[in-house]
């Protein structure tokens, strides 16, 4: 795991400290005694005898008060430890898994209508691998995908990337884990069509650099997003807007963009459900080069089992579970 990755996930689990109740005082303590209340007293009253100073020779006694007797087993013993949350308890390979589900439940509700999606999702991801999800249409596999990328977040269950549970987390580390750790791509390239191909794939290393320091190292990140276009094959269409460029031309763009912040996972949702028969084997050519060349881990749903054969292993989504 990626120091940054580690500090997103400690911050974001960090307790928050409760404002301290004006209410409650702790008693002042004496230097080396007992607290003031209930300790020893001095009374300044003018009636109290003073009292008798002993004999020449002798030490007097230390007078303590009568009080219980403390049980010396019931004032060392510890704590009872608490009993571990589900998040706690993993399988003893869970940390072989980069990506892993437990019991994931998703619904959606329509009036008064509930419509069960997910019911006890089921999966593990080695990293590395390239895992195909494939399903009926409607069978919740963009669902499923979503709920990975923390995109939404499931009605029960948890969802685990490399070894930290993520679908809890507050929405700004979420916002960080996918900017630069999990990269999506989708049917439909979602490009910003104001932007050409070279600023499209700017735009993550923009917000995550922030503006300032975006413009200051500019160039340097303007030559690794126009590599990252040469590797997928559109280092001649830099300076064309999305509406300039084909359909695979414009998934390859996207691509690109899911990778300029070099993540150890992509999540592809239909990446060739709008494309034609050969500009998709294209396309899955390119997953394929990445995943074996760079080690790039990608969890891919499609309905196309010719597509689907392409990875390295394949599960079916049926009535909201998993089959192997």
């Amino acid at each position: 795991m990626s120091d940054e990755l580690e500090r997103i996930l400690r911050q974001a689990s960090r307790p928050q400290r409760p404002a301290p109740d004006p209410r409650l005082r702790v008693p002042p303590l004496v230097k080396g005694g007992l607290p003031l209340d209930g300790g020893p007293t001095l009374s300044l009253e003018t009636d109290v005898k003073p009292a008798a100073s002993p004999a020449a020779g002798s030490v007097p006694k230390p007078h303590f008060p009568a009080s219980k007797p403390v049980e010396l087993s019931a004032a060392v013993s510890s704590p009872p430890t608490p009993a571990a949350r589900p998040s706690q308890v993993q399988p003893a390979d869970a940390t072989a898994y980069l990506l892993r589900t437990v019991g994931l439940y998703k619904s959606y509700r329509k009036g008064s209508i509930v419509i069960p999606v997910l019911m006890g999702v089921e999966l593990t991801v080695r990293e590395g691998e390239f895992l195909a999800i494939v399903g009926q249409s409607g069978s919740g596999k963009s669902t499923l995908l979503h709920l990975l990328g923390t995109l939404d977040a499931p009605d029960r269950g948890e969802v685990h990337f490399q070894g930290h549970r993520i679908d809890n987390l507050p929405a700004p580390s979420r916002d960080i884990l996918r900017n630069r750790h999990i990269g999506m791509i989708f049917q439909f390239y979602h490009l910003l069509p104001e932007l050409n191909a070279l600023e499209n794939v700017l735009v993550p290393l923009m917000i995550a650099n922030g503006v300032w320091t975006f413009f200051s190292r500019r160039k340097q990140l303007r030559n690794r997003a126009a590599e990252v276009l040469q590797s997928v094959g559109l280092g001649h269409r830099l300076k064309h807007k999305p509406r300039e460029l084909s359909g695979g031309e414009m998934q390859r763009a996207a691509i690109a963009r899911a990778l300029v912040a070099q993540p150890e996972l992509l999540l592809a949702d239909e990446p060739t459900g709008n494309l034609d028969k050969r500009t998709g084997q294209e396309i899955i050519a390119l997953l394929r080069n990445l995943n074996q060349r760079q080690g790039l881990t990608i969890v891919m749903v499609t309905h196309d089992q010719y597509i689907a054969g392409q990875a390295d292993r394949v599960v079916r989504l049926v009535e909201g579970r998993i089959e192997q």
